[in-house]
């Protein structure tokens, strides 16, 4: 009996080892800014001077504010949606990560499904839409409300542009890339009522040769001020081997083509990275989706280049950014699509649902090149 008893006593403790081991880590002692530690996943390199620096920049930011140290820390780069994610997630886990932070919109079901098994690490995604949805209180989406400073960086393209053709290098035909260059777009309208815009697709977030092929073959149509969402800054190279004019994204992009780039719309990612740290180690919950933009600075624009820029690009960017900062919208009616239909009537606001832009329509004046 008394083997027997033994023999219980041990499978008990280790299904409940086994069952702590599938919910993840867990302190023993309290959770601070000396101890805590930060995992991040990024499907770029910091070297892009674009979106994954960017991200990379926020994260330093946030050590800077909070004290964080470097071993604090640990970056995951260059991984693709996929397998790869499983596999950096579960690195993390095995170094001790009570936070994991994803910055490509690839990872969310990954980071969902580590989630659901890690009840005791915090995941937080970036540009993702599936935590509204999730309801666990591990799993987290952030985003900035970057269509306003699209809308202000559009205004730049639309005093810049002689032909009135803007081209727009684009990765992926999904929410997120079509929201942003149609607040682009909007903000060239709104100055220049001729303007139209050329979108093409890359298929790639970060993919420099791709998005250099792309931006060549807008020029060749006709555009003399090109956009992107794209992760690197070819499209602003081209445009100056091309002696047209660009605008950037996510990086001031002015150092690597002064003599082609107008402006940048950015994000300062350290305000929401510096919020959820601090808010965990407090023990305190963050919501599980958020955004902010131009009023608390998760989103912003570079200034304007004055070598490019056209007269008056200063005063109505200002005047435009005066609006938005008082609640003005930029997704409000009149907006038709490409075939006519009125999506939005006169006055009439588009307001996301959740932090991850959701907006697809096609509007007119926008066309996709195939």
């Amino acid at each position: 009996m008394k083997k027997l008893l033994a023999l219980l006593i041990i499978s008990v403790m280790l299904l409940s080892a086994l069952a702590a081991c599938d919910e993840g880590g867990g302190r023993t002692e309290a959770l601070t800014l000396e101890n805590v530690k930060l995992a991040f996943i990024h499907v770029g390199d910091p070297a892009d001077m674009g979106y994954t620096y960017r991200q990379h920049m926020g994260t330093v930011d946030m050590m800077a504010n909070l004290g964080i140290s470097d071993d604090q820390v640990m970056n995951f780069l260059n991984i693709p949606p996929g397998d790869a994610v499983d596999t950096s997630i579960l690195e993390a886990i095995e170094w001790g990560a009570d936070m994991i932070f994803g910055t490509s919109f690839g990872f969310g079901p990954h980071m969902l499904e580590a989630a659901e098994t890690h009840k005791n690490i915090q995941f937080f995604h970036a540009t993702g839409n599936l935590a509204a949805g999730a309801n666990l209180p591990n799993f987290h989406n952030y985003f900035g409300a970057i269509s306003q400073a699209r809308y202000l960086s559009g205004i730049a393209a639309g005093l810049r542009t002689e032909t009135n053709i803007i081209g727009f290098v684009a990765a992926h035909p999904n929410a997120e890339v079509i929201t942003g260059y149609t607040a682009f777009y909007l903000g060239a309208l709104s100055v220049n009522p001729d303007v139209t815009m050329l979108v093409m697709y890359t298929n790639a977030w970060n993919d420099p040769t791709t998005e250099s092929q792309v931006a060549q073959a807008l020029i060749d149509r006709g555009a003399d001020v090109l956009g992107q969402h794209a992760d690197s800054t070819a499209t602003q190279t081209v445009a100056e081997a091309n002696g047209i004019w660009s605008v950037g994204y996510n990086n001031d992009m002015i150092a690597a083509a002064p003599n082609a780039v107008l402006i940048s719309p950015m994000f300062d990612w350290s305000i929401y990275l510096t919020k959820a740290v601090q808010t965990i180690v407090d023990g305190d919950d963050m919501p599980p989706d958020f955004i902010a933009g131009l009023r608390d600075g998760m989103v912003l624009i570079s200034d304007t280049n004055p070598a490019t820029v056209a007269p008056g690009t200063n005063e109505a960017i200002e005047a435009a950014r005066t609006n938005i900062l008082n609640g003005w919208n930029v997704f409000t009616g009149p907006i038709y699509s490409n075939t006519g239909e009125q999506i939005l009537s006169d006055g009439q606001e588009w307001v996301e649902p959740i932090s991850a832009p959701s907006w697809t329509h096609i509007i007119q004046g926008i066309t996709v090149v195939e």
